[in-house]
């Protein structure tokens, strides 16, 4: 109701073509798909009629959320990204904006799901700096999420040489064990996403082939690590390099002295993926 008053009082162009468009004859010439200008230097480059629909979509989606974002109607600019989002998808431009929006919109669910789908979009293309941070940033809006899958994606792509390998047969020695599986069909970030959010006190012992390592938690935050004779922070890198074998948790009614200090799992998980890919850089 507010944003349909406010548009009504401002009336907001429908797209950028309601603005004035210029044009400088001596250096450009103006394309016009339909009702929108799109600026170009054909002295430098060559634009299709697809490429220039294309990218004044884009452009025109960006300027009109501008507008409403001006005039404060939130609502209004969201649903023009989306619009412009169905058509446009792979766009980092679109979905960055529409992050940036619901965020600070208290939309924290659809910012997150957003933070997702980039993360994903920057792993392809290997920026993996930023790829951490929507990883990271869609953790803080919703707790709730798992960012698993995302991470082991990481994983493979920054180090294809731990590619994950079912177990020959799985061997569950001990009898009482919470949590259980097979390292190649359920990561060991998800296992650690499920400690976290029962919160769990106990311990994560990953079976693999070459070596095994423990990972101790005290509700539901990871304390200590050991494997192949390192211990904390250098156990936990030896721990994320095991990705084929088995895994066990085992709950415990004591917690464990800190030995890794971290803000959350996630810093640790992501800040532990960085240091490996330089380690084997």
């Amino acid at each position: 109701m507010v944003a349909s008053q406010v548009a009504c009082q401002y009336d907001f162009p429908n797209s950028n073509a309601d603005l004035e468009a210029k044009k400088d004859l001596s250096a450009h010439d103006l394309v016009s798909p339909g009702r929108k200008w799109l600026v170009v230097n054909f002295r430098q480059m060559a634009v299709t009629d697809s490429q220039t629909e294309h990218v004044s979509e884009i452009e025109a989606a960006l300027l009109d959320a501008e507008l409403f974002m001006k005039y404060q109607a939130p609502e209004r600019a969201i649903k023009r990204l989306k619009t412009a989002l169905e058509m446009n998808g792979r766009s980092i431009k679109l979905r960055e904006r529409l992050r940036e929006i619901c965020a600070a919109n208290k939309q924290t669910e659809e910012a997150a799901r957003h933070c997702l789908s980039l993360a994903s979009i920057y792993i392809e293309r290997e920026d993996f700096d930023t790829a951490h941070d929507r990883l990271l940033e869609a953790k803080q809006l919703d707790d709730r999420i798992n960012i698993a899958k995302g991470l082991e994606a990481i994983r493979r792509a920054r180090r294809p040489d731990l590619k994950p390998t079912p177990a020959a047969e799985a061997n569950f020695e001990r009898k009482h064990f919470t949590l259980a599986g097979d390292l190649s069909a359920i990561s060991v970030f998800d296992a650690i996403q499920v400690i976290e959010n029962a919160r769990l006190n106990g311990v994560l012992t990953l079976s693999g082939s070459d070596h095994e390592g423990q990972v101790k938690f005290n509700d539901g935050r990871i304390v200590d690590a050991s494997c192949g004779g390192e211990s904390g922070d250098l156990g936990f890198q030896r721990v994320v390099e095991i990705t084929n074998g088995t895994f066990e948790f085992q709950k415990s009614s004591e917690q464990f002295p800190t030995r890794i200090q971290a803000l959350s799992n996630t810093n640790l998980i992501l800040d532990t993926l960085r240091m490996l890919d330089e380690r084997k850089q």
